[in-house]
């Protein structure tokens, strides 16, 4: 009996073990068979590397300043009798715009012509009786020598007074008035400023290494802080003659319109000079561009291969795609678009998003991106989306 009861414990322990090792064994076999099926390939958004135009442009930054700008003060010392302009005004060339205080200079000035019209008198005389030897011939040269320092005189006063009164040298604005009526102003006191400004100067520094290509009559296009949005051209007026001694660099000057009055003197400018000659040049989006501290790189599309150099298909007879990885040199970048100098050959196409699940040989599957730049001179993509 008790012979029996242990084979029937050993027949039930045994069971239990092989139902265990079973259950193990197909577990097993199913994670070998996930294991083994292939990996489904990963979505990704390509765009094709276009050889197109491409203009080399030189990037600067420079000052604005007025075609015409002045700080407007008086030679003289004198009270301020009246001011004939408001702050932020625009004026023409030859209006007035302060007087001085300018009385005793006015009755000086009647004191020298009533001075100068007896010397003209006496002139007129002597000359008459100098004929008949009525006077002598110094007598004559006296007078005639009081005449002129006469007529000096009165010209001096003239000057003097004129200097009591200012106009505009030119048509501007006129800045912030710096006194008021009844101020002494001693000489060269500051009254306001005076820019004209309908056309402005943009004033750069470029290396010597590029002054071959930069030449009066290039076209530059500026843009500023306050217009983020906007890009004012001009075109290059000068340039200076001379290599800056402590830095190599040498003075621009770029002339550009200004007929809104948007821009002010003194404005930080951002600029770019367009140099000549546009050469055909690969450019890829930027977004396909992977920056390590190794080099850049972007991921190519690539058919995958066999061993024997076949094209490997897939079930469904189509060649199967990967991600080669390949490092690349790039240059100018500019409105979401790379300069690739070397590395990629136009009609490459390379992955523009969905990098950062890729490795090289993923098996990838592509999927059109619609917020990829549009090439000139074709409407944006509007079909599929990004992954």
């Amino acid at each position: 009996m008790l012979r029996r009861r242990m084979l029937i414990m050993l027949a039930v322990v045994l069971s239990i073990i092989l139902l265990l090792g079973g259950y193990k064994a197909f577990s097993i076999y199913q994670q070998i068979q996930v294991f083994s099926a292939p990996k489904p390939p990963i979505s990704v958004a390509v765009a094709t590397a276009l050889e197109q135009p491409w203009q080399q442009r030189l990037p600067a930054v420079g000052t604005l300043k007025a075609l015409q700008g002045v700080s407007l003060s008086l030679e003289i010392a004198g009270t301020v009798k009246e001011l004939q302009f408001e702050s932020g005004q625009k004026v023409k060339a030859g209006q007035p715009l302060v007087q001085l205080d300018s009385a005793v200079e006015s009755a000086l000035l009647q004191t020298a012509q009533a001075d100068l019209g007896l010397a003209q008198l006496d002139y007129g005389r002597g000359s008459q009786l100098v004929g008949s030897r009525a006077i002598s011939k110094g007598e004559f040269d006296r007078l005639s020598a009081q005449l002129q320092k006469n007529q000096a005189t009165v010209n001096q006063l003239k000057a003097s007074l004129a200097k009591k009164h200012m106009v505009a040298p030119f048509s501007g604005t006129i800045g912030i008035r710096q006194v008021d009526v009844g101020d002494y102003l001693a000489s060269g006191t500051v009254i306001a400023t005076l820019q004209d400004l309908s056309s402005l100067y943009v004033d750069f520094y470029v290396p010597e290494q590029v002054l071959p290509k930069v030449a009066v009559g290039q076209t530059v296009q500026v843009e500023v802080s306050a217009y983020p949005q906007q890009t004012f051209p001009g075109t290059i007026s000068a340039i200076n003659p001379k290599v800056e001694d402590s830095t190599r660099n040498v003075l621009v000057r770029a002339t550009l319109a200004n007929p809104d009055s948007q821009l002010l003197p003194g404005m930080f400018a951002s600029l770019q000079v367009l140099l000549p000659d546009p050469a055909p040049q690969v450019v890829i989006p930027e977004s396909a561009i992977t920056y390590t501290l190794y080099g850049n790189s972007a991921y190519v599309v690539a058919q995958k291969k066999t061993q024997d150099g076949n094209l490997e298909k897939d079930p469904d007879g189509q060649p199967i795609l990967i991600a080669e990885r390949r490092f690349i040199e790039t240059g100018e970048r500019r409105d979401g678009l790379v300069l690739v100098t070397k590395g990629l050959s136009s009609g490459e196409q390379v992955v523009s998003a969905g990098q950062i699940k890729l490795d090289t040989g993923a098996h990838i599957a592509i999927t059109p991106d619609k917020n990829l730049p549009a090439a000139p001179g074709q409407a944006p993509r509007t079909d599929g989306s990004r992954n």
